[in-house]
């Protein structure tokens, strides 16, 4: 039987997540043996770039891929797609302050979640990578008033990723073995690498790894701090390990498997966060394309303290772009 092909839109081609990020797609990755058709977004200046993406992935030859449209006007490009991934956003510029960033970035995610609302999918999941993901994400979701809030989301899978992997180093273990671990919170420094409920082998993972004053110290900071890290060593932000957290994100969304971090709305949240933000919680599949926010896992002082801070952080982050909805 011939399968229909799935519709995804790719925000930002031309730069470096969008590039490392739809190579991937058209080979099958994301939605394995499912036909592929791709929309790519890309400012109008960019577009002699994206025209050069469009030819590499012609010359793949990838048998999923069926069509690639690429434009600078999401209107055209956002239409009929059933899933988007909204990569391009401004960075923070030198002198720029945090309330300059989020006005900046508020345009292009209001001019993008009206798109959507307009010739996109009903049924289009839509996940927002663009710095600072959150709050971009709800400024998405404002300016969508006919597609579900729930079905948008931020990327934290990234932070998971790199939680996983530096406590897999330090046990001395595979990272398959590093299980339960989610992110709570805000994709920013202020987010929450929950070790106290994470298990190593299915067992706690304070049980392997005893040295508290590390996990709630160095281990947190090389979290939040992992990007800046990356900028630093080569000299521009993390690119194929955002792309590759994009892809695990949509694939739990749709597949299923492990639980997963996810940045979603707070609409009726079981851990009493404050309403009308984007947050990270732990989620699992619940059908294909829809999560559950995973209830009942327990604070500490110690995670309730740093939650709290995150939760105060998006709403700091909401008032400054309260004035755009």
């Amino acid at each position: 039987m011939v399968k229909s092909p799935i519709h995804v839109a790719v925000t930002g081609g031309g730069g470096n997540i969008g590039y490392s990020l739809l190579f991937r797609i058209a080979s099958g990755q994301l939605f394995p043996g499912v036909p592929v058709v791709l929309h790519i977004l890309e400012r109008q200046e960019v577009m002699p770039v994206l025209e050069g993406v469009k030819m590499e992935l012609g010359d793949c030859a990838f048998p999923l891929l069926q069509q690639i449209i690429i434009g600078s006007d999401p209107r055209k490009v956002f239409e009929g797609v059933d899933v988007a991934i909204l990569v391009g956003a401004k960075p923070r510029g030198p002198g720029m302050e945090r309330k300059d960033l989020l006005e900046a970035n508020g345009k292009i995610f209001i001019e993008q979640g009206k798109a959507l609302n307009e010739v996109a999918s009903r049924d289009v999941r839509v996940l927002v990578v663009g710095n600072p993901c959150n709050t971009n994400c709800l400024i998405a979701i404002h300016s969508a008033p006919n597609i579900p809030k729930s079905h948008f989301c931020a990327m934290t899978r990234l932070d998971q990723n790199r939680a996983r992997a530096f406590i897999a180093e330090k046990a001395s273990v595979p990272v398959v073995e590093v299980s339960d671990f989610y992110i709570w919170g805000n994709h920013s420094t202020t987010q929450v690498p929950d070790f106290v409920n994470a298990k190593i082998s299915r067992k706690p993972l304070l049980d392997t790894i005893k040295d508290r004053n590390w996990l709630e110290g160095d281990f947190m900071k090389k979290v939040q701090n992992r990007g800046a890290e990356i900028i630093k060593a080569r000299g521009s932000s993390s690119a194929a390990s955002a792309a590759s957290s994009a892809i695990d994100s949509i694939r739990s969304l749709y597949y299923g498997g492990e639980g997963f971090s996810l940045g979603v709305h707070t609409e009726g949240n079981p851990y009493g966060i404050e309403p009308n933000l984007v947050f990270s919680f732990p989620c699992r599949m619940k059908s294909e394309g829809e999560y559950d926010i995973i209830p009942n896992i327990p604070w500490d002082s110690f995670l309730e303290a740093k939650i709290r801070a995150s939760e105060k952080e998006l709403l700091e982050e909401r008032a400054l772009i309260q004035s755009l909805f």
